[in-house]
């Protein structure tokens, strides 16, 4: 029987790389296409839970409750943006540019990037059955409550609301003496407030009592990574105290721009002329992907998204 020749061979042999090389190549090629793809999606996906987690927050700047944020009493102490910012509701929305200090962020906030503070009160809380002033205990209709000491709470009924810090949660009842960190200045309760007085407004039944809600948004280098940037919120949390959570990786850059009611246009945080009549927030974030080779160059996909949210306790 006769064999290939030589010369067939190697033939066969080119013919087979010819093909296994374009196989090869398809197959880089759709990895490559995998990869891209599957980046962008992921930073369409942390672009989305950005949004609607800053959303969630701005949606309730300056919520009382009752719908009178303009007739609240503050007896918290040192309730300024420079000693408490969290405390401080003469500007339930306040935005920085990057040239502007934050209060909140301090210096951990990323260079040339803005961020954001909001304060309101939480979407769901308790009623009161009895408020006895100046002794400072109000009784609520439920049977428990998530509230804890040290809670700073908004209380608010048709005519009245305050801000104050609970001194102590026993069963159903809430106390808001003097004491604690950073504590209460008086016991009134009444608008306008005065700290040396020791009378107080009685606020009537079913008046509503929610905790008290304070975040700050801003991009810092990564807790889990230092290599890296992400969206962080600092927040007051239960029982007093603030923290600031990691809440999106691989953030770059945030701009934000606001609408002020009767304007034309969105404008930049210094040309705000009164913060109490933003009613829109606009949201531009730029996101890289988690995998820093994904784009067909070698480097990280990047995109930029913006989103706009309206503020429902400032529009009809």
């Amino acid at each position: 029987m006769r064999g290939f020749t030589l010369i067939e061979l190697m033939v066969a042999m080119l013919l087979g790389l010819v093909v296994i090389g374009g196989v090869v190549s398809m197959f880089a090629t759709n990895q490559q296409i995998y990869r891209s793809n599957k980046a962008l999606g992921d930073v369409q996906d942390n672009a989305r839970v950005a949004f609607e987690m800053m959303a969630r927050d701005i949606r309730t700047v300056g919520l009382t409750g009752c719908g009178n944020s303009s007739r609240i009493s503050n007896v918290v102490n040192n309730n300024t943006a420079s000693a408490n910012w969290f405390a401080d509701w003469t500007t339930p929305l306040i935005g920085y540019t990057a040239s502007q200090t934050d209060p909140a962020a301090g210096s951990g906030r990323l260079a040339n990037t803005e961020s954001l503070i909001l304060r309101g009160a939480e979407g769901s809380g308790v009623s009161v059955k009895s408020d006895s002033e100046p002794a400072a205990s109000i009784v609520i209709n439920e049977s428990s409550t998530n509230l804890l000491t040290g809670d700073l709470v908004v209380i608010c009924d048709p005519d009245h609301a305050a801000i104050m810090q609970l001194s102590s949660v026993a069963n159903t009842t809430l106390n808001h003496a003097t004491t604690g960190t950073p504590g209460n200045c008086t016991l009134d309760l009444s608008y306008p407030t005065v700290c040396a007085s020791t009378s107080s407004y009685v606020y009537s039944s079913n008046a509503l009592v929610a905790r008290l809600t304070a975040s700050d948004w801003y991009v810092a280098t990564s807790a889990a990574n230092p290599n890296g940037t992400s969206l962080f919120r600092k927040a007051l949390q239960p029982g007093g105290g603030v923290s600031a959570v990691e809440m999106v990786s691989d953030v770059t850059g945030m701009a934000l721009k606001y609408h002020q009611s009767g304007g034309t246009s969105f404008v930049t945080a210094d040309a705000v002329t009164d913060w109490s009549q933003v009613d829109a927030v606009q949201i531009t974030l730029t996101m890289i992907s988690v995998d820093r080779s994904a784009a067909v160059n070698g480097a990280p996909i990047s995109r930029t998204f913006t989103s706009t949210t309206t503020l429902r306790n400032r529009v009809l």
